[in-house]
């Protein structure tokens, strides 16, 4: 122990207690930090680590108002591809097992980071998708485009209804009443509490060839 050099002894045995009353009370604060989230309760918000004021002061970005969906319309020739696809993928996440939803959602594409976080969200009993996947009967679902600006001209909406590929955002929420689906898609973020669970599906016609691949994310 190093002694502080012409202090007095009792000084100095008050100055050690306190500093090991200042180590002992850090301890117990970093490994409540390090409880995870279930631990501390699903109502329990913690803010997000690593995040820091900055140094230099940042002018916010302009607000824009977000793209609103509309539901996907009953005489879409790409509503009956993205339906087949939206129970084909609800199926495989309701399996829980990597193997069915990982081709999927990416397949060989599907970085290792990204396949965690599904699995860890699929496995969160306090995320959005968990009543969703523990319901034994069917649920509700909504497909849902975006909608296109009124600004855009005939010829514009014409272009885009040609085009090969095509994105959709399909909602699912347990049986129990028709549900508040979301109104644009910052609402469909898979974040705890919401009454309804997400996933974007992008579709591709290209060479006459379809192909789609489901996009999960977590709010």
């Amino acid at each position: 122990m190093v002694t502080l050099r012409g202090s007095n002894p009792r000084f100095t045995r008050d100055i050690m207690r306190s500093m090991r009353t200042l180590i002992v009370s850090w301890a117990l604060f970093a490994a409540f930090a390090a409880l995870p989230a279930k631990a501390q309760g699903c109502g329990d918000s913690a803010p997000p680590a690593g995040v820091k004021e900055p140094l230099v002061p940042i002018d916010p970005a302009p607000v824009t108002e977000p793209a609103k969906l509309a539901p996907l319309a009953a005489d879409s020739p790409w509503l009956p591809r993205f339906a087949a696809a939206a129970d084909e993928l609800l199926s495989a996440l309701r399996s829980r097992e990597p193997a069915r939803w990982g081709p999927l959602l990416g397949g060989r594409w599907l970085g290792s980071a990204k396949r965690e976080a599904v699995a860890a969200l699929l496995a969160d009993r306090c995320a959005a998708f968990a009543p969703l996947l523990a319901a034994s009967g069917p649920v509700e679902r909504q497909i849902f485009g975006w909608s296109v600006p009124a600004s855009y001209s005939a010829v514009d909406r014409a272009e885009i209804a040609a085009r090969p590929e095509a994105e959709a955002l399909v909602c699912w929420a347990g049986q129990g009443g028709v549900p508040v689906w979301p109104q644009t898609a910052a609402e469909a973020d898979n974040r705890a509490g919401r009454p309804y669970a997400c996933a974007r599906i992008t579709y591709s016609l290209r060479g006459g060839v379809p192909s789609w691949r489901a996009f999960v994310e977590r709010g």
